[in-house]
Protein backbone atom coordinates (compact mmCIF):
# COMPACT_ATOMS: atom_id res chain seq x y z
CA UNK A 1 0.00 0.00 0.00
CA UNK A 2 1.71 3.19 -1.17
CA UNK A 3 -1.29 5.52 -1.36
CA UNK A 4 -2.75 6.51 2.00
CA UNK A 5 -5.88 8.71 2.25
CA UNK A 6 -5.83 10.88 5.37
CA UNK A 7 -7.85 13.69 6.96
CA UNK A 8 -7.30 16.46 9.47
CA UNK A 9 -10.47 17.49 11.28
CA UNK A 10 -10.20 21.19 12.13
CA UNK A 11 -13.15 21.83 14.40
CA UNK A 12 -14.30 23.68 17.48
CA UNK A 13 -14.24 21.57 20.63
CA UNK A 14 -16.96 21.70 23.26
CA UNK A 15 -14.86 23.01 26.15
CA UNK A 16 -15.30 21.40 29.58
CA UNK A 17 -18.13 19.10 28.37
CA UNK A 18 -16.27 15.89 27.62
CA UNK A 19 -19.29 13.79 26.66
CA UNK A 20 -20.44 16.47 24.24
CA UNK A 21 -16.93 16.59 22.78
CA UNK A 22 -16.79 12.82 22.33
CA UNK A 23 -20.17 12.81 20.57
CA UNK A 24 -19.00 15.57 18.19
CA UNK A 25 -15.69 13.80 17.57
CA UNK A 26 -17.40 10.54 16.65
CA UNK A 27 -19.68 12.36 14.20
CA UNK A 28 -16.81 14.26 12.55
CA UNK A 29 -14.50 11.23 12.45
CA UNK A 30 -17.23 9.14 10.84
CA UNK A 31 -17.74 11.79 8.17
CA UNK A 32 -13.99 11.85 7.45
CA UNK A 33 -13.86 8.05 7.22
CA UNK A 34 -16.88 7.99 4.92
CA UNK A 35 -14.92 10.48 2.82
CA UNK A 36 -12.22 7.81 2.42
CA UNK A 37 -9.72 8.66 5.19
CA UNK A 38 -7.71 5.83 6.75
CA UNK A 39 -6.06 8.20 9.25
CA UNK A 40 -8.08 10.95 10.99
CA UNK A 41 -6.32 13.57 13.13
CA UNK A 42 -7.83 16.04 15.61
CA UNK A 43 -5.94 18.83 17.38
CA UNK A 44 -4.54 19.14 20.89
CA UNK A 45 -7.07 18.58 23.71
CA UNK A 46 -10.07 18.49 21.39
CA UNK A 47 -11.79 16.58 24.20
CA UNK A 48 -12.21 19.20 26.91
CA UNK A 49 -10.95 22.10 24.81
CA UNK A 50 -7.68 23.97 25.12
CA UNK A 51 -7.45 25.84 28.51
CA UNK A 52 -7.25 29.27 26.90
CA UNK A 53 -8.00 31.13 30.12
CA UNK A 54 -4.42 30.42 31.25
CA UNK A 55 -3.07 32.59 28.41
CA UNK A 56 -5.90 35.00 27.79
CA UNK A 57 -7.64 35.89 31.06
CA UNK A 58 -5.90 38.52 33.24
CA UNK A 59 -5.12 37.17 36.68
CA UNK A 60 -5.71 33.49 35.86
CA UNK A 61 -2.23 32.58 37.09
CA UNK A 62 -2.54 34.42 40.41
CA UNK A 63 -2.12 32.26 43.48
CA UNK A 64 -5.44 30.85 44.77
CA UNK A 65 -7.48 32.50 42.01
CA UNK A 66 -11.06 31.28 42.67
CA UNK A 67 -12.00 31.12 38.99
CA UNK A 68 -8.94 29.07 38.04
CA UNK A 69 -9.59 26.71 40.95
CA UNK A 70 -13.22 26.27 39.92
CA UNK A 71 -12.25 25.44 36.34
CA UNK A 72 -9.57 23.01 37.53
CA UNK A 73 -12.17 21.18 39.60
CA UNK A 74 -14.43 20.87 36.54
CA UNK A 75 -11.56 19.53 34.43
CA UNK A 76 -10.68 16.90 37.03
CA UNK A 77 -14.29 15.79 37.26
CA UNK A 78 -14.80 15.68 33.50
CA UNK A 79 -11.41 14.38 32.25
CA UNK A 80 -11.07 10.97 30.67
CA UNK A 81 -9.33 8.17 32.55
CA UNK A 82 -7.62 4.96 31.49
CA UNK A 83 -10.10 2.49 29.93
CA UNK A 84 -12.81 5.16 30.00
CA UNK A 85 -16.07 3.67 28.73
CA UNK A 86 -17.06 7.07 27.31
CA UNK A 87 -14.34 6.60 24.68
CA UNK A 88 -15.72 3.26 23.44
CA UNK A 89 -17.58 4.83 20.46
CA UNK A 90 -14.26 6.09 19.07
CA UNK A 91 -12.67 2.65 19.50
CA UNK A 92 -15.70 0.96 17.94
CA UNK A 93 -15.52 3.33 14.97
CA UNK A 94 -11.84 2.50 14.49
CA UNK A 95 -12.57 -1.23 14.77
CA UNK A 96 -15.48 -1.14 12.33
CA UNK A 97 -13.79 1.05 9.72
CA UNK A 98 -10.17 -0.06 9.96
CA UNK A 99 -9.17 3.60 10.30
CA UNK A 100 -6.83 5.20 12.85
CA UNK A 101 -8.19 8.13 14.87
CA UNK A 102 -5.85 10.48 16.76
CA UNK A 103 -7.42 12.93 19.20
CA UNK A 104 -6.20 15.09 22.07
CA UNK A 105 -7.73 14.95 25.54
CA UNK A 106 -7.29 16.03 29.12
CA UNK A 107 -6.66 12.82 31.05
CA UNK A 108 -6.84 12.29 34.80
CA UNK A 109 -3.93 10.23 36.18
CA UNK A 110 -4.55 9.64 39.87
CA UNK A 111 -5.34 13.20 41.01
CA UNK A 112 -3.48 15.12 38.32
CA UNK A 113 -4.33 16.18 34.78
CA UNK A 114 -2.10 15.35 31.82
CA UNK A 115 -2.29 16.26 28.14
CA UNK A 116 -2.75 13.04 26.17
CA UNK A 117 -2.95 12.51 22.41
CA UNK A 118 -4.93 9.27 22.11
CA UNK A 119 -4.55 7.07 19.05
CA UNK A 120 -7.44 4.67 18.47
CA UNK A 121 -6.32 1.68 16.40
CA UNK A 122 -8.47 -1.04 14.83
CA UNK A 123 -8.41 -4.17 16.96
CA UNK A 124 -5.75 -2.86 19.33
CA UNK A 125 -5.65 -0.97 22.65
CA UNK A 126 -5.53 2.82 22.52
CA UNK A 127 -2.00 4.22 22.17
CA UNK A 128 -1.22 7.06 24.58
CA UNK A 129 1.20 9.92 24.15
CA UNK A 130 1.35 12.16 27.21
CA UNK A 131 2.95 15.54 26.69
CA UNK A 132 6.48 15.51 28.09
CA UNK A 133 6.67 19.19 29.03
CA UNK A 134 3.63 21.48 29.39
CA UNK A 135 4.53 24.89 28.00
CA UNK A 136 4.70 27.99 30.20
CA UNK A 137 1.21 28.63 31.67
CA UNK A 138 0.13 25.06 30.87
CA UNK A 139 2.16 23.95 33.89
CA UNK A 140 -0.61 25.40 36.06
CA UNK A 141 -2.94 22.65 34.88
CA UNK A 142 -0.97 19.66 33.48
CA UNK A 143 1.58 17.31 34.99
CA UNK A 144 4.43 16.03 32.83
CA UNK A 145 4.42 12.78 30.91
CA UNK A 146 7.29 10.27 30.85
CA UNK A 147 9.12 8.16 28.29
CA UNK A 148 6.69 5.26 28.57
CA UNK A 149 4.35 6.88 26.04
CA UNK A 150 7.01 7.93 23.55
CA UNK A 151 6.27 5.40 20.83
CA UNK A 152 4.40 4.73 17.61
CA UNK A 153 1.84 2.50 15.91
CA UNK A 154 2.89 -0.06 13.33
CA UNK A 155 0.18 -0.17 10.66
CA UNK A 156 0.08 -2.40 7.60
CA UNK A 157 1.13 0.58 5.47
CA UNK A 158 3.89 1.90 7.76
CA UNK A 159 4.57 3.65 11.08
CA UNK A 160 2.61 6.47 12.70
CA UNK A 161 3.66 8.60 15.66
CA UNK A 162 2.66 11.83 17.34
CA UNK A 163 4.01 14.75 19.34
CA UNK A 164 2.08 17.58 20.95
CA UNK A 165 2.64 21.29 20.35
CA UNK A 166 6.01 22.59 21.60
CA UNK A 167 7.42 19.07 21.84
CA UNK A 168 8.29 19.83 18.21
CA UNK A 169 10.92 22.23 19.58
CA UNK A 170 12.50 19.54 21.78
CA UNK A 171 15.46 18.40 19.64
CA UNK A 172 16.03 15.18 21.56
CA UNK A 173 12.35 14.21 21.42
CA UNK A 174 12.47 14.73 17.66
CA UNK A 175 15.64 12.63 17.42
CA UNK A 176 14.00 9.83 19.40
CA UNK A 177 10.95 9.83 17.13
CA UNK A 178 13.09 9.92 13.98
CA UNK A 179 14.90 6.84 15.30
CA UNK A 180 11.55 5.02 15.37
CA UNK A 181 11.17 5.66 11.64
CA UNK A 182 7.80 7.36 11.22
CA UNK A 183 6.14 7.41 7.82
CA UNK A 184 3.28 9.60 9.04
CA UNK A 185 3.49 11.98 11.99
CA UNK A 186 0.61 13.77 13.69
CA UNK A 187 1.56 17.17 15.07
CA UNK A 188 -1.19 18.19 17.49
CA UNK A 189 -1.54 21.95 18.13
CA UNK A 190 -4.17 24.19 19.73
CA UNK A 191 -3.89 26.31 16.56
CA UNK A 192 -1.41 26.19 13.68
CA UNK A 193 0.00 29.72 13.60
CA UNK A 194 2.99 30.55 11.40
CA UNK A 195 5.65 29.32 13.83
CA UNK A 196 3.74 26.07 14.33
CA UNK A 197 3.47 25.59 10.57
CA UNK A 198 7.23 26.12 10.26
CA UNK A 199 7.90 23.55 13.00
CA UNK A 200 5.57 21.04 11.35
CA UNK A 201 7.15 21.42 7.92
CA UNK A 202 10.64 21.29 9.43
CA UNK A 203 9.69 18.04 11.18
CA UNK A 204 8.55 16.60 7.84
CA UNK A 205 11.90 17.47 6.25
CA UNK A 206 14.05 16.36 9.18
CA UNK A 207 12.12 13.13 9.80
CA UNK A 208 11.47 12.39 6.11
CA UNK A 209 7.80 11.76 6.83
CA UNK A 210 4.38 13.21 6.13
CA UNK A 211 3.07 15.52 8.84
CA UNK A 212 -0.59 16.11 9.67
CA UNK A 213 -0.55 19.39 11.63
CA UNK A 214 -3.94 19.51 13.34
CA UNK A 215 -5.29 22.64 15.02
CA UNK A 216 -8.52 23.73 16.71
CA UNK A 217 -10.98 26.53 16.10
CA UNK A 218 -11.96 28.02 19.45
CA UNK A 219 -13.66 31.22 20.58
CA UNK A 220 -14.44 32.86 23.89
CA UNK A 221 -18.12 32.05 23.45
CA UNK A 222 -17.23 28.35 23.12
CA UNK A 223 -15.71 28.46 26.60
CA UNK A 224 -18.75 30.20 28.08
CA UNK A 225 -21.18 27.81 26.40
CA UNK A 226 -19.16 24.82 27.58
CA UNK A 227 -19.21 26.16 31.12
CA UNK A 228 -22.98 26.55 30.92
CA UNK A 229 -23.35 22.93 29.79
CA UNK A 230 -21.55 21.61 32.88
CA UNK A 231 -23.14 24.02 35.35
CA UNK A 232 -20.06 26.08 36.16
CA UNK A 233 -19.82 28.62 38.98
CA UNK A 234 -20.04 32.41 38.84
CA UNK A 235 -16.32 32.79 39.66
CA UNK A 236 -15.42 30.57 36.69
CA UNK A 237 -17.70 32.59 34.41
CA UNK A 238 -16.15 35.86 35.60
CA UNK A 239 -12.68 34.56 34.73
CA UNK A 240 -13.76 33.54 31.22
CA UNK A 241 -15.71 36.74 30.60
CA UNK A 242 -12.54 38.73 31.40
CA UNK A 243 -10.88 37.33 28.25
CA UNK A 244 -10.62 40.39 25.96
CA UNK A 245 -10.51 38.70 22.54
CA UNK A 246 -13.33 36.76 20.89
CA UNK A 247 -11.63 34.40 18.43
CA UNK A 248 -8.72 32.67 20.17
CA UNK A 249 -7.70 29.62 18.11
CA UNK A 250 -7.87 30.10 14.35
CA UNK A 251 -7.19 26.68 12.88
CA UNK A 252 -4.58 26.91 10.12
CA UNK A 253 -4.16 23.12 9.91
CA UNK A 254 -2.02 21.68 7.13
CA UNK A 255 -0.62 18.49 5.67
CA UNK A 256 3.08 18.56 4.71
CA UNK A 257 5.14 16.20 2.55
CA UNK A 258 8.67 14.93 3.36
CA UNK A 259 10.13 17.69 1.16
CA UNK A 260 8.21 20.34 3.23
CA UNK A 261 5.71 21.23 0.52
CA UNK A 262 2.16 21.83 1.74
CA UNK A 263 -0.27 19.31 0.26
CA UNK A 264 -3.38 20.73 1.91
CA UNK A 265 -4.01 23.94 3.88
CA UNK A 266 -7.01 24.95 5.98
CA UNK A 267 -8.38 28.40 6.60
CA UNK A 268 -9.64 29.79 9.91
CA UNK A 269 -13.02 28.09 10.18
CA UNK A 270 -14.25 24.56 10.77
CA UNK A 271 -13.35 22.22 7.92
CA UNK A 272 -11.89 18.81 7.20
CA UNK A 273 -8.72 18.59 5.12
CA UNK A 274 -8.32 15.54 2.89
CA UNK A 275 -5.19 14.35 1.10
CA UNK A 276 -3.78 11.20 -0.44
CA UNK A 277 -0.22 10.55 0.67
CA UNK A 278 2.21 8.83 -1.68
CA UNK A 279 4.26 6.88 0.85
CA UNK A 280 6.91 6.19 -1.78
CA UNK A 281 8.08 9.77 -1.18
CA UNK A 282 9.41 8.73 2.23
CA UNK A 283 12.01 6.34 0.82
CA UNK A 284 12.83 8.70 -2.03
CA UNK A 285 13.57 11.51 0.42
CA UNK A 286 15.88 9.28 2.45
CA UNK A 287 18.24 9.14 -0.52
CA UNK A 288 19.79 12.46 0.44
CA UNK A 289 18.77 12.93 4.10
CA UNK A 290 18.40 10.32 6.81
CA UNK A 291 18.97 12.07 10.14
CA UNK A 292 18.91 8.73 11.98
CA UNK A 293 21.14 6.98 9.45
CA UNK A 294 23.72 8.21 6.97
CA UNK A 295 23.36 11.81 8.25
CA UNK A 296 23.94 10.80 11.88
CA UNK A 297 27.14 10.61 13.92
CA UNK A 298 26.55 7.99 16.64
CA UNK A 299 30.29 8.06 17.37
CA UNK A 300 29.91 11.72 18.42
CA UNK A 301 26.33 11.93 19.76
CA UNK A 302 24.70 9.38 22.06
CA UNK A 303 21.01 9.62 23.03
CA UNK A 304 19.49 7.37 25.69
CA UNK A 305 15.69 7.20 26.08
CA UNK A 306 14.17 5.94 29.34
CA UNK A 307 10.85 4.28 28.45
CA UNK A 308 10.00 3.19 31.98
CA UNK A 309 6.72 4.32 33.52
CA UNK A 310 7.51 6.70 36.37
CA UNK A 311 4.83 7.25 39.02
CA UNK A 312 7.13 8.31 41.88
CA UNK A 313 6.01 5.55 44.27
CA UNK A 314 6.88 1.87 43.99
CA UNK A 315 4.82 -0.54 46.05
CA UNK A 316 6.55 -3.86 46.72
Amino acid sequence: MTKLPVAVVQAAPIPLDFQGGIDKAVHLAREAIEGGAKVVAFGETFLGGYPLWLDESPGAALWDHPGSKALHRIMLEQAVVANDERLLPLQELADASGAIISIGAHERVRRSLVNNQLTFRPGLPVLDHRKLVPTHGERLIWARGDGSTLGLHQAEWGRLGTLICWEHWMPLARAAMHNLGEDVHIAAWPTVRESHAIASRHYAMEGRCFVLAAGLVQAKDDLLEGLERVGGSDVARELLEAIPAQVLNRGGSLIAAPDTRVIAQAGEGEETLFAELDLAEVAQGLANLDTDGHYARPDVFDLKVDTRHRCGVEWQ
